[in-house]
C-alpha cells in the first residue's frame, strides 16, 4: 500500500462508506438466502448510511460554538457516516432503555429510506458487549458477568437477537459490516497477567463467544465479518503479531465455515495512531548509531503507523493459510494528528531527539488512550484506498467519549479508569494525557469534538476531506 498517498490527499474514489445499525432476534430465513451477490469489498460500489443519533450530537456542539468556520466544519462531519455500537442488550431496542438513541430496526429502516436506486448501501455497526468486556480496563466494562450465565445471555439475549433482525429479508440489499468485539482477543495475547483476562482465557468465554457470533453473523449472506485487531502501539512488536496471528488462526479455524468466516480485519478501533509517520517512513534509520525503532517512543516496534501494521498483518495471516482476498478497515475517526504544532521533518543527532521531533503522534506513551489531548480527525471514510486495505472508516464516532475524568455514577455500569483522568501518572511514568471533564464513555465529550475538529488531518473543507459522494451531491 501507497502510505505516501495519505499525505498527499491521493486515493482511490472516495465513497460515502459506514456505519450502522443494531440488530435483533431469530433464525436466518430461507428468503433472506435470497440476498445480493456478495461483494468482494463491501464498500466499493455502495453508499452509507449516516446516523441520525450522531448528527444529533454534531448539531448540539454546533448550536455551543459562535465561530463561522467552526460551524461549517462541524456541519460537514455531521455528514460523514459511523458505526454505530451496539454496547449492551437495550442498545438493540433504542429508545428510552438505551438513553433515547435509535434501535438497530430504526437504523435498519432509516438505511433503506436513504438507500439511492439500484445501489447498495452499507451499514456498519460494533458487535460489543462479550462477557467480561474490556478485561483489562474499566472505562467501557460490559453488563455481562464473565461466567457460562452470563455467556448464555450473551447468545441468547444479545447474538441471536441481532442475527435475527439483521436475517430479514427486507434488509437483504443492505451491507452489514460487523466489527466483532473490539480489544478482547487481544487483550488474550498481552494481557494474561491481569487477572480477569486470564480468567477470560482459562474459562474459554471469550474465544467462545466470539466464534459463536461469527458463525451466526457469517450465516447472513449480506453481512462481512471484521475481527478489531488493536493498533500497531499494541500487537506491532514481532512477538506478540506471531501470538496473535497464531492465537486467531486457532480460534477461527474452528468455526462453522473455517477462516471463510471471516471477511477481515480492523486496526486502530477507537484508538489515536497515525495512519502514517510521513517523517519518520523507515525503522531502520539509524542516528547517532541506533535505529530509530529503538527509541523510547517506539520501543524496537517496527511499526510505526496502522499503514504499515496493517500490511505486515496481511502478510503474516496469508502466510498463516487465511485467504488472500482478507481485506483491513483502518478507523481514522481520531488519527489526523493536525493543528499548528504537527511537525513536517525530523531532526536530531541522537534518537530520542530525532523520533520526538518528527513523529506526529504527539501522546507521552503509545499505551495512552483515553480522550487524548492534541488528537485530530483524520482521512474522511474511503472506500478502497490501497492495498489490501478495504476502507478508512469512523468506527468510533469521534466526539464520543472514552471514559470519564473522575467516578460519575451511572445507570449503564461504567467504571472509571485511571488512564482517563488527567493528572494520573501511568505505570511507564508519563501523564495520561486524557482531556480534563469527560463524561462516561459512550457520551458526547463536547470540548472533545471542538478539538477533534480544529486538529483535524487533513482539515475539513480542504479538497482532500471531500468525498466523491458529497461532490456529487452539490
Amino acid at each position: 500500500m501507497n502510505i505516501e498517498s495519505f499525505e498527499k490527499g491521493i486515493r482511490l474514489p472516495f465513497r460515502r462508506t459506514m456505519i450502522a445499525s443494531l440488530l435483533g432476534a431469530g433464525l436466518l430465513t430461507a428468503a433472506a438466502a435470497q440476498a445480493q451477490e456478495r461483494a468482494g469489498n463491501p464498500f466499493v460500489g455502495a453508499s452509507s448510511y449516516l446516523n441520525p443519533d450522531y448528527t444529533k450530537d454534531v448539531n448540539f456542539s454546533i448550536s455551543k460554538v459562535s465561530d463561522p468556520a467552526l460551524k461549517q466544519k462541524m456541519k460537514i462531519v455531521a455528514g460523514y457516516p459511523t458505526f454505530v455500537w451496539l454496547d449492551s442488550i437495550n442498545a438493540i431496542y433504542g429508545g428510552a432503555r438505551n438513553a433515547g438513541l435509535l434501535g438497530l430496526t430504526a437504523h435498519l429502516n432509516n438505511a433503506l429510506a436513504q438507500q439511492k436506486p439500484n445501489m447498495p448501501i452499507t451499514v456498519g455497526l460494533v458487535i460489543y458487549d462479550i462477557p467480561g468486556r474490556d478485561c483489562h480496563a474499566l472505562a467501557s466494562n460490559g453488563e455481562l458477568p464473565l461466567t457460562q450465565a452470563g455467556l448464555t445471555r450473551y447468545k441468547q439475549q444479545y447474538i441471536d437477537v441481532i442475527a435475527g433482525i439483521l436475517a430479514d429479508p427486507k434488509y437483504k440489499n443492505i451491507r452489514i459490516v460487523n466489527v466483532i468485539e473490539p480489544d478482547s482477543l487481544p487483550n488474550l495475547v498481552t494481557n494474561l497477567s491481569t487477572p480477569h483476562c486470564a480468567q477470560a482465557q482459562s474459562t474459554g468465554i471469550y474465544e467462545e463467544g466470539i466464534k459463536y457470533a461469527v458463525d451466526k453473523l457469517h450465516a447472513i449472506p449480506n453481512t462481512y465479518n471484521y475481527l478489531d485487531i488493536a493498533h500497531s502501539g499494541w500487537l506491532g512488536w514481532n512477538n506478540n503479531m506471531t501470538a496473535a496471528i497464531s492465537l486467531y488462526t486457532q480460534v477461527f479455524q474452528s468455526t462453522a465455515a473455517g477462516l471463510a468466516s471471516v471477511d477481515g480485519f480492523v486496526t486502530n478501533t477507537a484508538n489515536v495512531t497515525p495512519l502514517a509517520e510521513p517523517n519518520l517512513p523507515n525503522p531502520d534509520l539509524t542516528v547517532g548509531g541506533q535505529p530509530i525503532k529503538s527509541s523510547r517512543f517506539y520501543q524496537w516496534n517496527p511499526n510505526f503507523d496502522e499503514s504499515h501494521y496493517a500490511e505486515a498483518l496481511y502478510n503474516g495471516f496469508v502466510a498463516a493459510g487465511w485467504r488472500n482476498s482478507i481485506g483491513f478497515i483502518i478507523d481514522t475517526s481520531r488519527n489526523g494528528w493536525g493543528g499548528h504544532n504537527r511537525p513536517t521533518s525530523a531532526s536530531g543527532n541522537d534518537i530520542d531527539t530525532y523520533v520526538n521531533s518528527g513523529r506526529i503522534d504527539r501522546r507521552d506513551h503509545r499505551g495512552n488512550w483515553c480522550n487524548q489531548r492534541a488528537t485530530g480527525i483524520g482521512m474522511p471514510p474511503t472506500a478502497a484506498p490501497g492495498g489490501h486495505l478495504h476502507a478508512y472508516a469512523f468506527v468510533k464516532q469521534p466526539g464520543v467519549s472514552d471514559g470519564s475524568s473522575k467516578f460519575i455514577k451511572n445507570k449503564q455500569g461504567k467504571g472509571f479508569d485511571r488512564m482517563c483522568d488527567p493528572a494520573y501518572t501511568t505505570p511507564d511514568g508519563v501523564l495520561s494525557g486524557a482531556l480534563p471533564n469527560a463524561p462516561i464513555s459512550g457520551a458526547w465529550f463536547h470540548d472533545q469534538f471542538v478539538m477533534l475538529v480544529n486538529n483535524a488531518y487533513p482539515a475539513i473543507g480542504s479538497a482532500a476531506s471531500i468525498s466523491e459522494s458529497e461532490q456529487a451531491q452539490k
